[in-house]
């Protein structure tokens, strides 16, 4: 698998910034069959930064429903798996030069 391939997008949310800036964590959605070996390479080849750790986690998709002046929509949010990398200490990602 390309690196590329791996990574797909970075989550910015208050979450992933409260542990980018104290933790050095940074939280990524990544391919649903990538491992953490090609998650660390696909990281550390795109920022040039040193991975120390890599843990993954699989979100199931969730079945969502609004009502509208249509009616009832009914549907499904798609699964996804999402990476929380911990980089070097006195190292950092610039999430927002690259999104």
């Amino acid at each position: 698998m390309k690196p590329s391939d791996v990574l797909i997008k970075p989550i910015l949310s208050e979450k992933a910034n409260k542990q980018s800036e104290k933790m050095n964590r940074y939280t990524f959605v990544v391919a649903r069959k990538a491992n953490k070996l090609e998650i660390k390479k696909a990281v550390e080849s795109f920022y040039g930064v040193q991975v120390e750790e890599v843990n993954t986690m699989v979100m199931p998709s969730k079945l969502k429903a609004k009502y509208t002046k249509a009616g009832f929509i009914v549907g499904r949010k798609p699964a996804k798996k999402k990476a929380v990398v911990t980089v070097a200490e006195g190292e950092t990602i610039d999430l927002y030069t690259t999104v």
